[in-house]
């Protein structure tokens, strides 16, 4: 949950590695599926009126410090914005946690009547995920199927 941003400050880092015990089998899961990988609103704009498409939605985290990726202006409140609007009406797994505030600031639009809630009536799952036994956070996904 640290980022390092140099070699030197990764070689004081400690990695703990969970070793599989078995081999997963998954022949023919993915059959059929195309997997598309472009910049979101290109794929949006390009499969968004597609029959049977879903889209996987996964940004970083509303609090996320960005200042790691690729550009320091890689993503802003306006990127999550903009992916809420594009999401409107299609099909989609969004993921998240409550680690980022998205939600709540979309229930706080919502309550004070700027707009509705993108993720309104759609279906939330969760999952409580620990990291040691002192610190853990809540591992959301929400979908909708048009």
């Amino acid at each position: 949950m640290n980022y390092a941003s140099t070699f030197e400050q990764l070689k004081k880092e400690t990695f703990y590695n969970k070793v599989r015990h078995s081999d997963y089998f998954v022949d023919g899961y993915l059959e059929g599926v195309d997997r598309v990988k472009k910049d979101y609103r290109d794929l949006f704009a390009e499969y968004r009126n597609h029959p049977n498409v879903v889209f996987l939605v996964d940004p970083p985290y509303l609090s996320t410090d960005c200042s790691t990726y690729s550009r320091p202006d890689y993503w802003k409140l306006s990127d999550y914005l903009n992916v809420l609007k594009t999401i409107e009406d299609t099909s989609y797994f969004y993921f998240t946690s409550n680690k980022s505030q998205i939600l709540e600031l979309c229930e706080w639009m919502q309550t004070r009547g700027y707009c509705r809630s993108p993720f309104d009536g759609d279906t939330l799952v969760s999952v409580n995920t620990s990291l040691t036994h002192n610190a853990g956070y809540e591992d959301i996904m929400i979908y909708r199927n048009e």
